[in-house]
């Protein structure tokens, strides 16, 4: 797969946020959402050891299992546009969250500062709309939101793991689960 050009693109700062949509065919999306209905998640997660009572819905994913599916291709390609002087990421973890109206998400990161890691999380749904709610939002360093990603079916959200940022949950008119299938990148060595 070619670099892809991103839908739109931000930073937080100096921190890069990218959009990216129509990597993988809406009917593949669909078929992820359909598959992963059918797996257990665990209410294991923690967004932070401070909120370590409040777990969240997971679903750790194989690495090999993600590097067969599609997204797995569009979130390398992704990742080269973060990419200097021959550098490239790896896949060091795979999972899927999920979550419903009423649950608790909060604030947090994916990686210490300065640690050049990636977050490529894509959003996996056969349809959402605005009333639903479910966006993530990505925060400053004064705990103000800067950016905000909708859950568009097949989007990819690519991001320095550092941004604080959060997944919002569902709004009570939504009944459909909030899947965001999450891949985490480190520069190879």
């Amino acid at each position: 797969m070619t670099k892809p050009i991103p839908t739109r693109e931000g930073a937080i700062e100096s921190r890069r946020i990218l959009v990216f949509d129509d990597l993988v065919p809406k009917d593949q999306i669909a078929r992820m959402a359909t598959a992963l209905e059918a797996n257990a998640f665990t209410k294991s997660e923690i967004a932070k050891p401070e909120t370590k009572d409040y777990k969240h819905w997971v679903r750790e994913i194989q690495l090999e299992a993600t590097r067969k599916l599609p997204i797995y291709s569009a979130a390398i390609a992704a990742a080269e546009c973060f990419c200097a002087n021959g550098e490239s990421y790896r896949m060091y973890r795979s999972y899927c969250n999920y979550a419903s109206f009423g649950d608790m998400l909060f604030i947090h990161t994916d990686a210490q500062p300065g640690a050049r890691e990636l977050t490529a999380l894509w959003f996996i749904a056969p349809e959402w709309h605005p009333e639903w709610g479910g966006e993530t939002l990505f925060f400053n360093g004064e705990m103000d939101a800067e950016f905000v990603a909708s859950p568009r079916p097949g989007r990819l959200v690519i991001f320095d793991g550092a941004i604080p940022h959060v997944g919002r949950p569902p709004t009570r008119i939504c009944f459909a689960p909030r899947y965001t299938y999450a891949m985490k990148f480190e520069l190879e060595k």
